[in-house]
Parts: C-alpha cells; sequence; structure tokens
C-alpha cells in the first residue's frame, strides 16, 4: 500500500531499515553491499531499495534532512509498513575534543530543544533513547568487526545555522552534556517509542567545532563504510 510519500507496496520493505539522511547514500549502499535490489520508492527523489546481504533481506532508504522528514518517513515505516528497526546512518558535528572526523558515533541519548515529540503525541522529554537491544547488538558487532565505537549523548537539532547571540556547541556540551550535534534521531526515537518499535543511531562525525576539520559532500556520501559495514552486519543479526 502506497503513502502520499513512499510508493512501495505491502511485503516490498524488509522488517530492518538503515536510513541515511541523503538518498544517494541509500543508493551508494544498495549498489554496494546488496544482491537482488529493488528500488521501491522514487517519490519525492528518497530513494528506496529491498536486497539481500549475506542472505538477510534488508531495505535501505533516506531520510531527507531534519525532523520533520525522518518524522514523516520512519512513522510511515513502522506504521503502514510493519518495519520493526530502523537504524540511522548519518553524519555529525563534533562539540567537543573527545570526537573527531569519522570517529564512529553509537548515540545512548538525544537531547533535544524540539517541540516535535510534544506536537506529535503530548510528550515533553528533552531526552530520548534510542532501543537498548538494538544498541547492544551494535556494540556487539562493532566489536567483532573491530570497528572503536563511541557511545555518547547527541544533540538533535532543528537548526542548522544558528545567530551568535544564543547558545553555541560549548553551551550545549556543557549544559546538557551533548557531545556532537545532527537533525534527527529525536525524531526517530520518538517514533519508534510511541509505535513500540526499535530505533537506533549510527553516525560518523563529518566535521568538528573544535578542530574546524571537515569532509567534503562527496566524502560524506561514500567515506563512511565502517558505519555503513557495521549497520548491515547488525542487520543480519536480527
Amino acid at each position: 500500500m502506497a503513502t502520499p510519500h513512499n510508493g512501495a507496496a505491502s511485503g516490498e520493505i524488509a522488517k530492518t531499515v538503515l536510513m541515511p539522511g541523503d538518498p544517494l547514500r541509500a543508493k551508494y549502499i544498495a549498489d554496494t553491499y546488496l544482491k537482488e535490489v529493488r528500488q521501491f520508492n522514487s517519490v519525492r527523489n528518497m530513494l528506496g531499495f529491498t536486497g539481500i546481504y549475506k542472505g538477510k533481506e534488508v531495505s535501505v532508504m533516506g531520510s531527507g534532512m531534519g525532523m520533520p522528514s525522518i518524522g514523516i518517513y520512519s512513522y510511515e515505516l513502522y506504521k503502514f509498513y510493519g518495519v520493526e528497526n530502523i537504524i540511522r546512518i548519518g553524519s555529525a558535528g563534533a562539540y567537543c575534543g573527545k570526537l573527531d572526523v569519522l570517529d564512529l558515533v553509537l548515540v545512548d541519548s538525544a537531547w533535544s530543544e524540539s517541540t516535535f515529540a510534544k506536537v506529535q503525541s503530548g510528550a515533553v522529554d528533552h531526552i530520548l533513547y534510542p532501543s537498548s537491544q538494538l544498541n547492544d547488538k551494535i556494540t556487539g558487532t562493532a566489536e567483532m568487526l573491530q570497528k572503536p565505537l563511541v557511545r555518547c549523548r547527541t544533540h538533535s537539532s532543528d537548526v542548522f545555522y544558528h545567530e551568535d547571540h544564543v547558545d553555541g556547541h560549548e553551551d550545549f556540551y556543557k549544559k546538557y552534556d551533548c557531545w556532537c550535534v545532527e537533525m534527527e534521531s529525536f525524531a526517530l526515537f520518538h517514533n519508534a517509542n510511541v509505535l513500540g518499535k526499535n530505533a537506533a543511531c549510527l553516525l560518523t562525525i563529518s566535521d568538528s567545532f573544535v578542530n574546524h576539520k571537515e569532509l567534503t559532500a562527496k566524502e560524506r556520501e561514500t567515506s563512511f563504510d565502517d558505519m555503513m559495514q557495521v549497520a548491515l552486519e547488525t542487520a543480519v543479526r536480527l
């Protein structure tokens, strides 16, 4: 059954979906890692694919940027397509010197000033958590692959460009213990909680507010293979 944002028919999407923000990264994963690939969505160019990885059916679909976008796509995947597990695989900016470019982060909580959860269901929490069992699976998989993981809190922000007179990265780190920033995990965790599903968030540090290193857009699209491999190997074990 199609939705206004997803052209997939019933049964075309696997129980586990990997969600990068960039739909071109979803295509890269499908082209690079999956066999017997079938494209299930092209509505608004938010590309989605299902294929086989090591004998297991896995789907990958872009989420777009920001909480409203991932909020729509993840809700529909959970509610209308029977998806049980979503692993967000995205990029993040480092707020502190404990993280460097290309570090692999597993989010253990997401703090946000966003009203997404309140508007969606009346929830008033500003800290939301991923599925502990899914995070444990990811941790075990990373250890098996010998891929170092940093577990920490992210700032899940509605805003990419802040004006100088409001709180900046040092304030978010000191006040809320946010080690990095991205724009989607809070909404994903909320939808999973509301619908009784599983969600996790793996991030690769793409730039740093501290040492000012940064990856190019092309590098962000194609150089996150450690993160992709951990997510795919986790999907096989679910």
